[in-house]
């Protein structure tokens, strides 16, 4: 397929989770996509998104591809980043309820509480609030935010719980907004890695 070079090339972290969805998704939102998970596939990329996925397991995984602390020099320089599910958990500064010793990229000024929702049995869904609209959401086995710190927007709630934020250009969802055919979300992170929004 061809690519338009007029438009930001964002990266999907392919170590595992929904892949395949947010490329399709990010296509959909205007962006040309690609999977990495070498490091210089990585930098070459405009932004990046951290899918979903079981996040000990994405832990070790970027420890095992050497990309922890490179990724964690590039998210702290400047790379815009979205995080879904495991993803916001990679993301936060702080996490509760993690596995002995386990790591973050970090980036935004959060504690995220692991498997908050409860376990893979729990999952759901339902209608949460983004931006003060309405966002069917789909909640796997997910986190949610206990505490952001002052310049962390919050951009979703579900019943009074943070599911969805935004500090500077990184962006992290609770949910998985690429297994429903709404793109506001990526149209927003798009947005970001084009420095409109």
């Amino acid at each position: 397929m061809r690519r338009n070079p007029t438009l930001q090339t964002i990266g999907v972290l392919a170590l595992q989770g929904d892949v395949r969805e947010h490329l399709g998704a990010l296509e959909q939102a205007g962006a040309n996509a690609v999977p990495v998970r070498r490091l210089a596939e990585i930098e070459a990329v405009d932004g990046l998104v951290i899918p979903g996925g079981e996040s000990t397991t994405l832990w070790r995984l970027t420890v095992a591809f050497e990309l922890l602390e490179p990724l964690r020099k590039l998210i702290a320089a400047g790379l815009p980043a979205f995080g879904s599910c495991a993803g916001m958990i990679m993301l936060a500064d702080r996490l509760t309820g993690g596995v002995e010793g386990q790591q973050t990229l970090g980036g935004i000024d959060m504690t995220v509480r692991r498997n908050a929702f409860g376990r893979q049995v729990d999952s759901f869904e339902r209608q949460v609030t983004l931006n003060g609209e309405p966002f069917r959401a789909v909640f796997i086995r997910a986190p949610w935010v206990e505490q952001a710190g002052p310049g962390v927007a919050v951009i979703g709630e579900d019943e009074g719980r943070i599911v969805a934020v935004r500090q500077g250009v990184l962006l992290a969802t609770a949910f998985h907004p690429e297994l429903t055919p709404d793109r506001r979300i990526h149209e927003l992170f798009v947005s970001m890695v084009r420095g409109t929004s």
